[in-house]
């Protein structure tokens, strides 16, 4: 017999450092290895086996004598080949699917066995669309009627109504009135499954088996049902809007909602049929006006081309006319008296004491000059405004206020003069 490497291969598909041992998840499927052999041995290998294992189980589950012998196994199998039904009965004896009696020399299903037929019937049953809240509201009924409902059957219901839930806001969201539809279509499915689970819950809510956390999980499916629920109020509010944006086609009683819907329903060779001839090379620019594109037309075939209109050549060149201009002397008296001020200025000397001056104008010409002090680009030059950006004064401004009133100033910024070192 071959040593078990189950242990060594589970340790190949973890990161190093890492026991199996230590993830409670597949502790727990570690104690049930004898069922998942089972059904390892029942489901392994081509779909035609699995078929053929699941055909005999099945049968001899539903006899309403459960014990066989083995001549009596080949008279209900007849049309199956012998020596291969002798190699699958030994399979599912080996692998606890079937039991063998040797007092009697009888097979019987194993009560594994038993539990897989009817793990897969109940599948089975359940196999149409919209169905599958049905098998899990079942496994749910199921295990409270026993009282071993648990929180992961509580799970698998609460992750599949939230799929649901998710697939139809994004069916509203989407606009489409084909995926509206389809979510309705979906919805009214799986409604009687809804209803029923919810029935389920409150029975099973109403005892006192449940701890809290299985309990809480209990009630956010409730909750979650009621949202599902009145879905189909939001799908008739999201579809009336839709009929409210739907363009009449005339007086045929048919909107452009008909029409798409009867293209959807159309296989592309007759939509290529539907084409043929509507589709003209040559653009057909009927929107266009008749005497604005001749304008557009002209200019572009005759104006534009003639030469003449293509000559641009400029005049000759001729002298500028000679005359006399005297400019006048820039006026610097008041910049002259302002730097004699500026000079002999105390250290600190408030503006608002400092700037105005008989009237507005020279005041907030006395103001902009300011701005100058200090600037080398100017004082690089020559002249007064040089003479008044070398002076060895600095403007100070602060956040504050001065009221004034005097000299056409009301009011103005805070600030002083202050020395500085030459040559800054």
């Amino acid at each position: 017999m071959r040593p078990d490497l189950t242990e060594d291969r589970l340790a190949d598909w973890f990161q190093s450092g890492v026991e199996p041992a230590d993830v409670p998840a597949l502790h727990a499927l570690g104690g049930a290895r004898p069922t998942l052999q089972a059904l390892i041995a029942l489901f392994t290998g081509t779909e035609a086996a699995v078929m053929i294992r699941l055909l005999v189980l099945h049968e001899l589950a539903a006899r309403t004598e459960p014990f066989v012998s083995a001549g009596e196994l080949r008279q209900q199998f007849p049309y199956l080949d012998e020596g291969k039904l002798e190699h699958l009965i030994g399979r599912l004896r080996v692998h606890g699917l079937l039991a063998w009696d040797s007092e009697t020399s009888r097979y019987a299903v194993s009560p594994l066995g038993r539990m897989a037929v009817a793990a897969l019937a109940a599948l089975l049953k359940f196999g149409e669309a919209g169905e599958d809240l049905g098998y899990l509201a079942a496994q749910v009924a199921g295990s409270g009627a026993l009282g071993t409902l648990a929180k992961p059957e509580l799970q698998h219901l609460l992750a599949r109504l939230l799929e649901l839930k998710d697939e139809f806001e994004r069916a509203i969201l989407s606009g489409s009135e084909s995926r509206i539809r389809a979510a309705e279509s979906k919805l009214a499915a799986a409604w009687t499954w809804v209803d029923k689970g919810s029935d389920v819950l409150r029975e099973i809510t109403d005892g006192d088996t449940l701890d809290g956390p299985t309990h809480r999980l209990a009630q956010r499916i409730g909750q979650v049902q009621s949202e599902l629920l009145r879905m189909s109020g939001a799908f008739q509010r999201a579809l009336n809007q839709l009929e409210k944006q739907k363009v009449p086609l005339g007086a045929s009683g048919l909107s452009s909602s008909d029409v798409n819907a009867w293209l959807r329903g159309l296989g592309q060779e007759r939509l290529a049929g539907l084409l043929h001839g509507t589709v003209s090379p040559v653009p057909d620019f009927a929107f266009a006006l008749g005497d604005i594109a001749l304008d557009v037309a002209e200019f572009e075939l005759v104006d534009k081309l003639r030469p003449e209109k293509l000559d641009a050549t400029l005049p000759p060149a001729s002298d500028a006319p000679q005359g006399d201009v005297h400019l006048e002397p820039p006026d610097y008296a008041e910049l002259e008296r302002w730097l004699g001020d500026l000079r002999v200025a105390p250290d600190g000397w408030p503006l608002h004491e400092a700037v105005p001056l008989r009237d507005y104008e020279l005041s907030s010409y006395r103001l902009s000059l300011l701005a100058l002090l200090g600037d080398r680009e100017s004082a690089s030059l020559a002249g007064p405004v040089a003479d008044l950006a070398r002076i060895d004064r600095r403007l100070k401004l602060g956040d504050d206020i001065i009221k004034v009133g005097r000299d056409g100033v009301a009011e103005m910024s805070a600030g002083h003069l202050e020395a500085s070192p030459r040559g800054t």
